[in-house]
């Protein structure tokens, strides 16, 4: 699933509203208010406005089908740390839960993680201790994690490899651990850009070449699944994908074989509305 970056409180709000018509949208609009407003002067190292950044957040935290409160903290995720707004004055403006939220992802921000892989299950404990109040905070930390991934070619190269490394480590195990699997292939994608800038590239460049056979083959299967489901009388909802890169390269890694020994690029699934159904498939 790609993720388009929002350019406006406009665009924001209608995504909120097209799963939850009920949602309060001028909460939303204060928020976005108050932290552009609190990010003022501020900018990103790509040089766009600070607070583009939150927007972005939010507009990832639409994807995941999240709560008002929750895209309202998305806005607002950076002000304790980056500005002179304090807990006591957001709980004021925008109550409690969203302060108890916008606490909880700066908490996360400021746990001393290392990048050692023996550390690897220390790291993730001490984030399951700071989610275990509330997952929305983690969805928050994660939507914030994906979108610094998407905007890292302002740094420096050793930059860009520290975060990659601590995101591959850290940030894509914990959106598999939620089953938020799209996340987790959009972080390791990343990752791999700039882990193994080489491989990544000759990967997405043979990848290209075959994408829209990739693509037709998808539309094939389904095609077949569909009709298999017809014709034994079954439910069931079937969508398909071409295999993120990472993917990929990590069979390619764990056979030792070469892109052209790799047959397998693309995913089907099938979903049904019971146990035995699903045996039955």
């Amino acid at each position: 699933m790609g993720v388009t970056h929002l350019t406006d409180i406009v665009q924001l709000m209608d995504q909120v509203k097209a799963y939850y018509p009920e949602a309060d949208t001028d909460f939303i609009k204060r928020a976005y208010d108050y932290s552009a407003k609190a990010h003022e002067g501020q900018t990103r190292r790509t040089g766009e406005p600070y607070v583009q950044h939150p927007l972005a957040v939010a507009g990832i935290l639409t994807f995941l089908k999240l709560d008002v409160p929750a895209i309202v903290a998305g806005l607002l995720h950076d002000t304790l740390e980056d500005t002179v707004a304090t807990r006591a004055e957001l709980e004021k403006e925008f109550g409690s839960d969203v302060a108890r939220l916008v606490e909880g992802v700066t908490k996360i921000g400021q746990i001393p993680f290392k990048t050692d892989a023996e550390k690897q299950a220390e790291n993730f404990r001490k984030m399951v201790l700071s989610m275990a109040d509330d997952i929305r905070v983690v969805f928050i930390k994660l939507a914030d994690r994906l979108h610094n991934m998407q905007t890292l070619e302002a740094l420096s190269d050793e930059k860009r490899k520290k975060i990659a490394q601590e995101t591959m480590e850290i940030y894509a195990p914990l959106a598999n651990r939620l089953g938020m699997s799209w996340i987790k292939q959009q972080l390791e994608d990343l990752c791999f850009q700039y882990l193994e800038p080489d491989a990544w590239s000759h990967l997405k460049l043979r990848l290209a070449k075959k994408d829209e056979e990739r693509q037709e083959y998808i539309q094939s299967l389904i095609h077949l699944a569909q009709q298999a489901l017809l014709d034994a009388g079954l439910p069931g909802q079937i969508d398909g994908r071409p295999k993120h890169l990472f993917s990929i390269y990590q069979k390619m890694e764990r056979r030792s074989v070469s892109f052209d020994e790799i047959f397998d690029l693309t995913a089907v699934r099938i979903v049904t509305d019971t146990k035995m159904n699903c045996y039955a498939i």
